[in-house]
């Protein structure tokens, strides 16, 4: 934050007009409306919502329009916002198998069980600019398969099952999660708030940091395992009523 300028409130207060005249931009065109961010822009939505540890897709829209779509700017937003909210509760963890799978990828199995699933991607697009978008042409409806109740195996699962893979490892049952969010960060960090902090961390230091890893240094050449992209649910226990309630779908 810049504090280095003379003016007091006046100045402060034109900077925020002016910030604003150029959020607006031309007054000719229609605003853009969170509803259309959310729908049109969802990457980005959902980008704010996991660097800021929040799930709300309404506020990370509204956090991408006020930030005139600076990433950074509308995650610090979200962030700040979501100091302000109190915790109710922990969710069970997610067992990620149990996912609707729109896109499920591997590149350590060619014959990958159950099939690979491309889904939405943009591997295939050559990374060529494609100018039938600059009008709103009809899109084609995408093609549907009727959806297979079979369990999704996780492909670290079939690793471990032939013992190609170590295991996590078992936490102590006193061990309590830690909360990056609400903790500051101490060293040396368990295994749950390392986690947590690749999980906010920006994603193009952690798209580098995956690369540097794959095609760095050493001698080592890892390959991808599993990538998915779903919808899955939450549940909370409540301790009133002796079982998980579903808090929806992610």
């Amino acid at each position: 934050m810049y504090v280095a300028v003379k003016g007091g409130e006046t100045a402060i207060a034109n900077a925020h007009r002016l910030l604003a005249d150029k959020r607006r931009g031309d007054r000719d065109l229609p605003a853009m409306t969170v509803t259309q961010i959310v729908s049109q822009l969802s990457l980005a939505v959902d980008r704010v919502m996991a660097e800021a540890s929040l799930y709300d897709q309404s506020l990370a829209a509204l956090a991408v329009k006020q930030a005139r779509g600076d990433m950074i700017e509308a995650i610090f937003l979200l962030r700040a916002y979501r100091t302000t909210l109190p915790r109710f509760g922990y969710s069970l963890p997610v067992n990620t198998a149990d996912m609707t799978v729109q896109r499920r990828v591997s590149a350590t199995y060619k014959d990958l069980p159950g099939g690979q699933l491309l889904g939405p991607t943009f591997d295939y697009t050559h990374r060529l600019l494609d100018p039938s978008l600059l009008e709103d042409e009809a899109v084609e409806t995408p093609a549907i398969r009727e959806g297979e109740p079979d369990y999704v195996m996780r492909v670290s699962d079939i690793l471990a099952e032939e013992g190609l893979i170590e295991s996590d490892g078992d936490m102590p049952d006193e061990h309590i999660a830690g909360d990056l969010t609400r903790e500051p960060m101490e060293f040396p960090m368990p295994r749950d708030l390392r986690l947590q902090s690749l999980a906010r961390g920006d994603e193009g230091f952690l798209l580098a940091l995956a690369y540097s890893t794959q095609r760095g240094y050493g001698r080592t050449h890892p390959f991808v395992g599993e990538i998915r992209i779903g919808d899955v649910e939450v549940e909370l226990e409540v301790p009133e009523l002796g079982f998980a309630v579903s808090l929806g779908d992610i």
